[in-house]
């Protein structure tokens, strides 16, 4: 690589990372406003939120980066434009390949990158995301250990606590349980703790008062006791056996599904995901394309090609809106597979040609005049 091209590669790197970083800054922003919700709710950690956002990333790079390159190619170009310093290249000999090289070489590298997002990387982020998410929703310790709070935990159960110890024990309990039908117990304690009986979870409350009402008879029944275990099976939300959505199977699993009903009823969606994998990553090189065959033909002007500019974002939002649609689509009909991959894809050499066809300048210098 001579210094011109190291000189095009550096700009249009540093320019793909920038984009690219504020793309991704205000998508996690986003994510993560999400996400507070899910942690409040859970009463999860503050390492437990950043685990959860910094996951998301992965699950929307490879989306975010052909559109980073996009802007970035057509950034530089634009600059190198109105600076003229496309016109000393080409007078330098530079042909239209030859100052398309870098950004080339750098969409080769982004569109390697995408396929590891798409196949790999991302697939691994969204199952450790949804399996961290479910984990903080089936916290039952976090549940109960928002002091000074009435926890309406469901399903007719209210517990408060006014603080927890270092060692975990719970100070001053307070559990309201209405989960039997005609039935309210309410039980005062000076101090309980959470564990696990049997596989049950349970509080071990001491030193305490239990009131039982039966509105049938209208009784109340007063219990004093120095230890009770009080069930709390209605707060673990048990981490059920669901189906496994086609974005967080690895590529094998998107390859041979099992016979389970529920494959074979999605049967179309894992093949719309397979083939979105393998399809979406040639984006990058085709957004390049996109953007060099917008900049590089055609007359130069200091005064900036916006209407070019516009173009190509837009074919690119087009190209992009066409892959995502094909895609879908491919679940119903699956004849439109090889169309996925053409519309992805084809881009790239009809760029190429126009590119190469397309004297910058407009014009092919004049022939030499006949001697008589």
């Amino acid at each position: 690589m001579n210094q011109i091209n190291r000189y095009l590669f550096r700009n249009l790197l540093i320019a793909t990372l920038v984009v690219t970083s504020g793309l991704s800054a205000a998508i996690w922003l986003t994510q993560s406003l999400r996400l507070v919700a899910l942690v409040v709710e859970g009463g999860a950690s503050l390492t437990a939120f950043f685990r959860l956002a910094m996951l998301t990333f992965p699950t929307f790079l490879a989306l975010v980066l052909p559109f980073g390159l996009l802007a970035a190619v057509l950034f530089t170009y634009h600059r190198l434009t109105i600076d003229s310093e496309l016109v000393v290249m080409r007078a330098a000999g530079l042909g239209p390949l030859a100052l398309s090289k870098p950004a080339l070489l750098l969409g080769s590298g982004v569109m390697a990158a995408c396929f590891a997002l798409t196949l790999f990387l991302g697939p691994a982020a969204q199952r450790e995301l949804v399996a961290l998410r479910q984990s903080v929703r089936s916290d039952m310790s976090a549940a109960l250990l928002r002091e000074g709070t009435f926890n309406d935990l469901g399903d007719g159960l209210t517990v408060y606590v006014r603080d927890r110890l270092p060692d975990g024990t719970l100070i001053d309990l307070l559990i309201h349980d209405a989960r039997q039908p005609g039935i309210i117990n309410t039980v005062v304690a000076e101090r309980g703790t959470l564990t696990d009986l049997e596989g049950q979870p349970r509080v071990l409350v001491h030193d305490g008062t239990q009131s039982k009402y039966t509105m049938a008879t209208g009784k109340t029944e007063w219990l004093e006791f120095e230890r009770y275990a009080v069930d709390l099976q209605s707060l673990r939300k048990e981490l059920t056996d669901r189906w496994v959505e086609p974005r967080e199977r690895t590529l094998a699993q998107l390859l041979h599904p099992n016979n389970s009903p529920e494959d074979i009823r999605f049967a179309g969606r894992l093949r719309a995901e397979l083939h979105n994998r393998f399809a979406s990553p040639f984006l990058a090189l085709s957004f390049t394309i996109i953007a060099l065959a917008a900049l590089l033909p055609g007359e130069f002007s200091r005064r900036g090609r916006g209407g070019r500019i516009t173009t190509a974002a837009v074919g690119a939002l087009v190209l992009q809106a066409s892959v995502m649609g094909i895609a879908n689509l491919i679940s119903k009909s699956p004849v439109l597979t090889p169309l996925l991959y053409a519309v992805a894809i084809l881009p790239i050499p009809l760029g190429l040609w126009y590119v190469n066809r397309s004297r910058i300048g407009g014009r092919r210098p004049a022939a030499a005049p006949e001697r008589g």
